[in-house]
């Protein structure tokens, strides 16, 4: 789906030179099935198995769905189940519904797509909002840097009434001009006079998004959309599958295999969320969480020193390049100081004892390759994090670590790393656990603030 035209004939391609708006067009088609799944896990509000009430925290209600209208019972009871309908449309908020995460270098954004749209609905739609689901759902690639990640698609989830599915796109910061644009030209604010957005760049940008595309913010606290986020996919699930994972055998990241996991009682917990920098929350409640503390080096950090020492340009490369390196040609290690093991605090002698520090020595900086240096900054990143991770839940005596964020995105040598870390320095009682959709937590959560919005006019819910 092409971009409808500018109002301004004056304005071209050029003010958006990574293609995120007339520039953000179809790349190659997505060709995924659509797959009913049955489930008896309850989520946002639903009946789950955290609990009569969902640890998401919004409240069940019956579900209606548009063929009930049509083909259940007597005129009368399809009269009263279309008063129904038309209560739970005043209680809902229009479509498109959407949920934003406006990063330091990423911007997280998940849309539903409702798959139950009737006959008369269609006819009644406006053109503006067909326009912008087919744009959405048709593609998965935006330009240059906008990606619909497919395969972390929710199928067939039923949320306020209405079945369709969750999709996720992201795309980096420094487009966010170009999507602001994009709005604009797709008329969204005839649709929307306010947007749930959460992040920093919800504050940064709230003047842009209402000059440029006449659209109001709805700021929202980070840190809450993250864990309602977090719990609301966790009680839904993967398409019939746990969205958490852990790994068997950590002490040996070469043979440790990955294993599913529910977060089942989830509380407390401690969260460690890894995006450009890093906060560590412990969790008690959906609705009572502290932040611990945090580092400023995080992904940030470790794609700017890699394109700094290396030349790369993005995160899949600075990850592709650390992948084939060896950080032992750059990190001193304790066998390079003590010949071997330091046994009396029981220090493996491949235990990192200065990170880069054989650069120090012209000979070792002469031999070393750029994969290395990549390898070696992405094992410094990892090695602090769960450091930091590690003393926060022995200081709050929080076993259960979860790490999320965008940094552990294709990155499966800094969650075995993370793994191991836990697991070593724990002498075993500490385990580290994954999530599928890491960093698009956020984003999430401001959906589901979207729905909960109308909860003083009527409940919302969301089951599979």
């Amino acid at each position: 789906m092409e971009n409808e035209k500018s109002s301004d004939p004056n304005r071209t391609n050029s003010h958006y030179p990574n293609g995120i708006v007339n520039g953000f067009h179809p790349a190659q088609q997505s060709n995924g099935e659509n797959i009913a799944h049955s489930s008896s896990r309850g989520c946002s509000g639903g009946g789950n198995s955290h609990g009569s009430g969902g640890h998401s925290g919004i409240e069940n209600i019956h579900h209606l769905h548009h063929t009930d209208v049509h083909n259940n019972g007597s005129p009368a009871k399809r009269c009263r189940l279309r008063k129904r309908m038309d209560s739970g449309r005043k209680n809902r908020p229009p479509f498109p519904w959407f949920g934003m995460d406006i990063g330091g270098t990423l911007v997280k954004l998940v849309y539903f797509e409702p798959k139950d749209i009737t006959a008369e609905e269609e006819q009644e739609e406006v053109e503006s909002l067909k326009s912008i689901r087919r744009y959405l759902t048709s593609n998965v690639a935006y330009g240059n840097t906008g990606i619909r990640d497919v395969h972390l698609e929710l199928r067939n989830l039923t949320i306020c009434g209405r079945t369709g599915n969750l999709h996720f796109i992201r795309f980096p910061t420094q487009d966010m001009l170009g999507f602001i644009h994009m709005g604009r030209d797709k008329h969204f604010s005839s649709l929307h006079t306010t947007l749930c957005a959460t992040g920093g760049g919800a504050y940064k940008f709230e003047d842009d998004f209402m000059t440029i595309a006449n659209l109001e913010l709805r700021k929202l606290d980070e840190l809450d959309c993250l864990i309602h986020g977090l719990l609301y996919v966790d009680s839904v699930g993967f398409n019939g599958h746990p969205e958490g994972y852990f790994f068997e055998n950590p002490s040996d990241p070469e043979s440790s295999v990955k294993r599913p996991c529910c977060l089942d009682n989830p509380f407390p917990m401690l969260l460690v969320n890894i995006g450009s920098g890093v906060s560590i929350l412990a969790v008690y409640s959906k609705d009572d969480c502290k932040r611990v503390t945090g580092t400023s080096l995080g992904g940030g950090t470790f794609l700017g020193l890699c394109c700094l020492l290396t030349g790369c340009e993005t995160f899949e490369e600075a990850l592709e390049m650390a992948a084939k390196g060896d950080s032992t040609n750059v990190d001193k290690l304790v066998k390079d100081i003590y010949g071997g093991d330091y046994e009396r605090f029981g220090l493996q002698g491949s235990a990192v004892a200065s990170s880069f520090g054989h650069m120090m020595s012209k000979e070792k900086r002469d031999s070393i390759s750029k994969e290395d240096l990549a390898r070696a900054t992405l094992v410094t990143i990892t090695n602090n994090i769960g450091s930091l991770a590690r003393m926060c839940a022995v200081n709050e005596n929080i076993e259960r670590v979860v790490f999320v964020g965008n940094f552990l995105r294709i990155n499966t040598v800094s969650t075995k790393l993370l793994a191991y870390a836990m697991d070593f320095w724990s002498k075993g009682q500490l385990k580290a656990l994954f999530l599928e959709h890491e960093g698009y937590f956020g984003a999430v959560g401001a959906f589901l603030e979207l729905l909960r919005k109308t909860e003083d006019e009527g409940n919302v819910t969301g089951t599979r």
